[in-house]
């Protein structure tokens, strides 16, 4: 009898043993993702300024020819590195091809970091392509989304399309969902915030794909894209280049999204703070810049008296002679980039060649900007 006994004991401090360990993995692994979250709001806060006002919702983007400038990123061997970029998903597309270890979103409202809240929200929510799309269209996925992994966009798009809106329980449960991911990003957000990253998800799922960049007070000008139109966008060799476009772009993205390594950042390029910031970071890595995508705004900097402090802070960017800046052009400018029927015009300039042309007072206007 004192044998069975003994032998009972023993399976009961086994068990409770692994009870203990069991508990304790888990506690850790909880303990990690809170460490993380707790870091990717830390940096978020720690590199960002306060909120600055600009006329636009900015919600996607109004550059129709943002994926021309492609062919020109891989002829440059443009790979890798830390990707620093302004605006809403077009990074994504550039992040897609560039590979790099981690990006740094960068703008000078913080509503572009909400939306950014917003779309980290629904990479966590989503398996694929499919999935994301409806969720962020508040359109009804269909069966077996396994089945839609290689599907083309042009497919995708017709079914969104034609699919009816999700119903009231659907909407909410994906609203519960997303609220609960972005919780989870440590971020501190005040109801208001919450407020508006709902507004912005409400304004996606009304337009569905027909969702076109807004200014204050003024209509959408005829030329801005659809949501529709920047999906099916094609590079200047006819190669459908979106993240959506593709399942293992779309995975990449959605993998440093997961890993917090897609960090959403509130400043002004010019300011005294964010861009010079984020460039100290990198540095402390031991990283470089591989790509700088600004859309048009050194246009602006330029017509407030501020270009130089920009220029300042871009080169305090660590870059090497791959490292290139991405801008948009709008209407009156003839480069070799442009492409018929387009207003805009999307170009690449080496950092080199930039701060070689206007680090110093000799670039006084746009123009001098875009000499080679």
């Amino acid at each position: 009898m004192a044998g069975l006994r003994d032998w009972r004991t023993s399976v009961k401090r086994a068990l409770w043993l692994g009870i203990a360990v069991a508990a304790a993995i888990a506690t850790s692994h909880v303990r990690t993702a809170t460490q993380t979250a707790s870091a990717f709001a830390a940096l978020s806060e720690q590199l960002s300024e306060p909120n600055g006002e600009f006329d636009t919702d900015n919600l996607i983007s109004n550059e129709s020819s943002y994926l021309h400038v492609m062919p020109a990123l891989e002829q440059g061997g443009v790979t890798g590195g830390v990707y620093v970029g302004v605006g809403p998903d077009q990074n994504f597309s550039y992040i897609a091809r560039i590979r790099p270890s981690s990006a740094f979103i960068i703008d000078i409202r913080r509503d572009n970091l909400l939306l950014h809240l917003l779309f980290k929200a629904i990479f966590s929510a989503s398996r694929n392509r499919m999935e994301y799309l409806s969720i962020l269209t508040g359109r009804a996925a269909p069966d077996r989304l396994d089945t839609w992994r290689d599907a083309g966009i042009e497919k995708i798009v017709m079914y969104l399309d034609a699919a009816k809106p999700a119903g009231a329980a659907a909407l909410a449960a994906d609203a519960g969902r997303l609220r609960e991911a972005i919780r989870k990003t440590g971020m501190t957000l005040p109801d208001r915030d919450l407020t508006t990253i709902d507004r912005f998800h409400g304004q996606f799922i009304r337009a569905g794909l027909g969702l076109q960049f807004q200014s204050t007070g003024r209509p959408a000008r005829e030329y801005y894209p659809t949501y529709r139109d920047l999906l099916l966008e094609t590079d200047r060799r006819g190669r459908q280049l979106c993240f959506l476009a593709s399942e293992d772009d779309f995975q990449f993205v959605k993998g440093l999204e997961a890993r917090d390594l897609i960090v959403p950042v509130v400043g002004n390029l010019a300011g005294p703070h964010a861009l010079a910031a984020i460039g100290q970071e990198i540095a402390r890595r031991g990283e470089r810049v591989s790509a700088f995508y600004n859309s048009n705004i050194e246009n602006y900097l330029f017509r407030d008296g501020s270009f130089a402090r920009y220029m300042e802070n871009v080169k305090k960017l660590p870059h090497s002679d791959k490292s290139v800046v991405i801008r948009s052009l709008f209407g009156g400018y003839a480069l070799p980039e442009s492409v018929p029927g387009y207003y805009s015009t999307s170009a690449v300039q080496t950092l080199n060649e930039l701060i070689a042309n206007c680090g110093s007072s000799r670039c006084r206007g746009y123009f001098d900007l875009l000499r080679k």
